[in-house]
């Protein structure tokens, strides 16, 4: 018997969030049971991931995700704790390294080794929602600071309230190698991004396995969420809908990040479209976006996102479930979102 997938959708606003939050609650009526906020350097994710908790009751509410650069391990304590208490725990805190255009670029900080700060703001979380003192000595930062930094007053504290929960979920957005691994060995849940079901194994098999491998009995089984944009139709005009998520391929292969140092143009290779990679960045970097859209192939739109008949559709949902993934992430095309949303909770339950 399959064990049904979990069903979750970013959050997606144009302008106000506020509007797109008052739509949760009926999309949780239809069976969503989970909402990811983003924040990359828009309005801060936490604001409105508690906006989102005041207005709904059973959907868990994500981070997707908090770069764990700009707020101190003692802050994002803070954040998860505070967040699973006002949503009566329902808290799911995604983090990851976001890149260096926007942590030094907006947030003012050097991206500096970011694997281990991770790992190690991983640590402190657990530390500090197990009700701990944060007494922690790390490569990227000791919590107090260490003799000879600052006025040497500090002192291991607990967070003043109790937490809801002893554990929030703690998911990473990962994509190279190393980081990958670390994901599966220390976080309960995996956030891959531009995911090709059919190439995940050839691309992250053996960092899965080797994280796997050094995994704590303690923590349950991986979680893995991906998905796409879903749209349930007959005819050319519901597979047109797949040039919708054209400018955000091209952006992520092409325009996020440096020429050299661009980890969604890395992966675009990595699923075999090395000639299509190179050539989305040239045209991209040099203000040529429709050009460098039309480029993104056409396979791996169709085979990232769940568009098309509903025979299709279901078979896109079985690649990604045979893939390992647990939590199908949803982006509905239609007039009828929560309509999309019955749909597919129907289908992958």
């Amino acid at each position: 018997m399959e064990v049904p997938m979990k069903l979750s959708m970013p959050l997606v606003y144009a302008g106000n969030p506020r509007e797109t939050a008052d739509q949760v609650a009926g999309l949780e009526k239809a069976g969503l049971d989970l909402i990811w906020v983003a924040e990359p350097y828009g309005f801060d994710a936490p604001t409105l991931m508690g906006y989102l908790a005041a207005k709904t009751e059973t959907v868990q509410i994500g981070a997707g995700i908090l770069n764990v650069y700009s707020r101190t391990p003692g802050a994002l304590l803070q954040t998860a704790a505070g967040l699973d208490n006002v949503s009566g725990g329902r808290a799911v805190i995604g983090l990851g390294a976001s890149g260096p255009q926007v942590i030094e670029g907006f947030h003012a900080m050097p991206y500096d080794r970011p694997l281990t700060r991770t790992r190690e703001v991983i640590e402190v979380l657990r530390m500090g929602l197990r009700h701990e003192k944060l007494d922690y000595q790390g490569k990227t930062f000791s919590v107090p600071l260490p003799e000879g930094q600052g006025l040497g007053l500090g002192k291991p504290l607990k967070l003043l309230n109790r937490p809801e929960r002893p554990q929030v979920p703690l998911w990473v957005a990962a994509l190279g190698d190393k980081n990958v691994a670390m994901t599966a060995e220390v976080a309960d849940g995996w956030l891959p991004f531009l995911y090709y079901p059919e190439k995940a194994q050839q691309v992250w098999g053996e960092p899965l396995a080797r994280g796997a491998a050094k995994r704590s009995a303690d923590l349950a089984p991986l979680e893995i969420c991906a998905g796409g944009m879903v749209a349930i139709g007959e005819g050319p005009e519901t597979k047109a809908l797949l040039d919708f998520m054209r400018p955000m391929y091209a952006l992520y292969v092409g325009g996020m990040g440096a020429r050299d140092k661009n980890f969604y143009n890395q992966l675009a290779c990595e699923y075999g479209f090395e000639k299509e990679a190179k050539e989305i960045q040239d045209l991209y970097l040099s203000g040529k976006k429709k050009e460098a859209e039309a480029l993104v192939p056409l396979e791996w739109l169709e085979a990232g996102n769940l568009v098309g008949p509903e025979s299709y559709v279901k078979e896109r949902i079985a690649a990604f479930r045979e893939s390992g993934v647990t939590n199908l992430s949803v982006t509905p095309a239609s007039d009828d979102p929560a309509g999309t949303i019955a749909q597919i909770k129907e289908w992958v339950s």
